[in-house]
Formats: C-alpha cells, structure tokens, sequence
C-alpha cells in the first residue's frame, strides 16, 4: 500500500491519571507537529490529546484527538483509535520513554477525519490505517487509505 501522508507528532509529558480497575489510565498532550505527503499537507495544532489505557502486560489502547491545519489553511479534525502492544520488557522501556526496536511493537490506528472544507470533503468519506512508531520525542503515524 502507498502512503498517503505522515503525521509527525509531538506529545508531552504524560498525566498518569492511576489504575481504576481498566487498566493505567494516562492523557498524553499533543503539542503539534507536521503533516507531509502526497495526500494532504499541514501542521498539527496544540491543544489536543491522546488518551490512553494501559494493562498490566503493556497492551495500550488509544484514542488520541487532534486538529491539524491543512496547507491551505483548513482546519481538520482527527479521532485515532488503536492499539500498542510487544513484548513485556520492550513496552515497560517504552513507558520508561526509552528508545526501543520498532519492529518489536505491533502499534496501529484507525484514522477518521471531519473537516467542514470542502476541498478535503473525501477525507470525510475514507478511514484510514496508521503504522505508529513511538519516539523518545513523539509519534510517527505512516497512513494508508483503506
């Protein structure tokens, strides 16, 4: 499959909310980043958050919300849901904000984009699939158009 854009996002340091019973429970704040490929172009605005769950072996649910500012200027919407897992020593280094193998996470996304641009309206009409990669400084989102 192409890819149709990268997401490059920079997140900040972790609120870890505690353990109520459904895992540890953390809002991750996403302080911006960029947007670059074929299919669309842009920045990605502060302010929004990924919202995450964690389990005793590692295995993080996500749901991370965020707008980014298309190149020209649009502003759309983005709702990822998904899922980070590997093995248990590799994702306690990850949560420890250390830099680990990617080929060791499985970390995947399902992207839906809402926009009122009409320009971008197909964005409105597709979901698409994200490979994530977890950096010490942020995440790297490789999307395909399903």
């Amino acid at each position: 499959m192409t890819v149709f854009t990268e997401f490059r996002v920079k997140v900040g340091t972790p609120l870890k909310l505690g353990n109520d019973g459904f895992g540890e429970a953390r809002v991750v704040p996403i302080l911006g980043g960029t947007v670059s490929g074929p299919g669309l172009t842009g920045t990605i605005l502060s302010g929004g958050a990924d919202e995450q769950r964690i389990r005793a072996d590692g295995l993080t649910r996500i749901h991370a919300r965020y707008v980014i500012e298309a190149s020209d200027g649009a502003l759309i919407r983005v709702d990822s849901q998904g899922l980070r897992s590997g093995p248990p020593e590799v994702m306690a280094a990850l949560l420890r904000g250390e830099k680990v193998d990617p080929s060791q996470i499985y970390f995947r996304t399902v992207i839906r984009f809402e926009t009122a641009a009409l320009a971008h309206d197909t964005l409105n009409q597709s979901l698409f699939l994200a490979v994530g990669e977890r950096q010490p400084e942020g995440v790297v989102l490789r999307l395909t158009k399903l």
